[in-house]
C-alpha cells in the first residue's frame, strides 16, 4: 500500500497534465475531484461554490450531498466563513455538522482562493473512518486548492 505522501505526489503530477486550459471551468473542476477520489479513496469528494451569498453543490464523487450551505453552518460553512481549513476528527462532536450522511465519520474541508485572496469554493472530503485526516492532508490539500485559482478566473 502506497503512503500518503506517494499519493499526493501522483495527485499533483497528474494534475499538471489533466488541467485544461481550453476546457470549461466545470470540466476541469470534475477533473479534479475525480482525480482525488479516485487517487484517495474516501467517501465523499466534492466542491461547494460560492454563489449568492451561499455555498452551492458543485462537482462531486460519491452519494447525494445537501445541496446549499449558508456562511458559518456546518463544517463548509465554517471553513468559509474562518477562511481557514478544518480538520474534524469525529463529525458527531462537531457543534452544529449537517449530516448529509449518516456514514460520514470524519471530514476535511479546505477552502479554495482566487487570485484576489477571495474564497470561491471549497473542497470537502468525508470519510468513513474516525479520524482519518491529519496534517498531511491539509498542507497537500491546501496545495492542490492553491493550483484550482485558474479555475474560478475561467467560471467569471
Amino acid at each position: 500500500m502506497k503512503d500518503k505522501i506517494t499519493i499526493y505526489k501522483e495527485i499533483h503530477e497528474k494534475w499538471k497534465y489533466l488541467y485544461d486550459p481550453q476546457s470549461p471551468w466545470y470540466t476541469n473542476l470534475s477533473n479534479a475531484v475525480a482525480l482525488l477520489h479516485e487517487k484517495l479513496g474516501y467517501f465523499w469528494t466534492g466542491f461547494y461554490l460560492v454563489d449568492n451569498n451561499l455555498l452551492q453543490l458543485g462537482p462531486f464523487q460519491g452519494p447525494t450531498a445537501c445541496t446549499r450551505i449558508s456562511k458559518g453552518k456546518g463544517v463548509c460553512g465554517t471553513c468559509w466563513e474562518e477562511q481557514t481549513t478544518q480538520i474534524v476528527p469525529n463529525v458527531h462532536e462537531f457543534p452544529g455538522h449537517i449530516a448529509c450522511s449518516s456514514l460520514s465519520e470524519s471530514e476535511i474541508v479546505i477552502p479554495c482562493f482566487n487570485q484576489n485572496g477571495e474564497i470561491w469554493a471549497v473542497l470537502d472530503i468525508d470519510s468513513k473512518i474516525l479520524n482519518d485526516f491529519d496534517l498531511v492532508d491539509k498542507q497537500e490539500l491546501e496545495f492542490f486548492c492553491a493550483s484550482l485559482e485558474q479555475i474560478d478566473h475561467d467560471r467569471n
